[in-house]
């Protein structure tokens, strides 16, 4: 479980192919705080730290997981937001995450709001998902509020230390981003469908 709050930034430093998965290298400034086993939210996806070599680690992803997020787009310097699970005894700053990519969106609009940034994504239709204005969403691993909801899209307004602590900087329009949708209101859509069908 994790929060959307990135703590840092890593680097990919080599990307090895092993039969349908794919083991990336990364560089973070915690890597020396990481242990074998533990969970590391990259843009958003839920990935195990499965080696430790001095400053670098490594994870790997399965075929399912570089289907549904941006990770199979990654290449050796990519930027990558990095965040370490929910502790239980802290402030929970930004809002339940499960790390558990939903589908990817594209960008659609980038405006420099003098300072600020307003982003627009798009994400295929389905009646699975949608936002909310003011509501919740995920996107590259990071918490963010619904400033404008459509039906297939949504915009966010991104604060000047948003934008230049995480990997927002680095997006163009076109992009692919890893979305994941807030769990209450998946919970909500699947019990509406569920009592429509009695």
């Amino acid at each position: 479980m994790f929060t959307g709050i990135v703590e840092a930034t890593g680097i990919v430093e080599a990307i090895n192919h092993n039969e349908s998965n794919i083991d990336f290298i990364l560089n973070c400034p915690f890597t020396q705080e990481l242990k074998i086993d533990q969970s590391l939210a990259h843009n958003g996806c839920c990935l195990t730290v499965v080696e430790i070599t001095d400053t670098n680690y490594r994870v790997t992803a399965i075929d399912e997981t570089l289907e549904k997020t941006n990770l199979g787009k990654w290449k050796i310097g990519t930027e990558v937001n990095l965040e370490r699970c929910l502790k239980f005894d802290g402030r929970l700053d930004g809002h339940l995450v499960q790390g558990h990519v939903d589908k990817t969106g594209i960008v659609e609009n980038i405006q420099d709001k003098d300072g600020s940034f307003f982003i627009t994504i798009s994400y295929e239709n389905s009646d699975e998902y949608t936002t909310v204005p003011q509501g919740s969403i995920t996107l590259n691993g990071i918490s963010l509020t619904v400033a404008e909801s459509g039906l297939n899209d949504f915009s966010v307004a991104i604060i000047p230390y948003t934008w230049e602590f995480t990997n927002m900087k680095t997006l163009k329009v076109g992009d692919t981003v890893n979305l994941e949708f807030d769990i209450i209101g998946k919970y909500v859509n699947k019990l509406m469908k569920k009592n429509a069908a009695l």
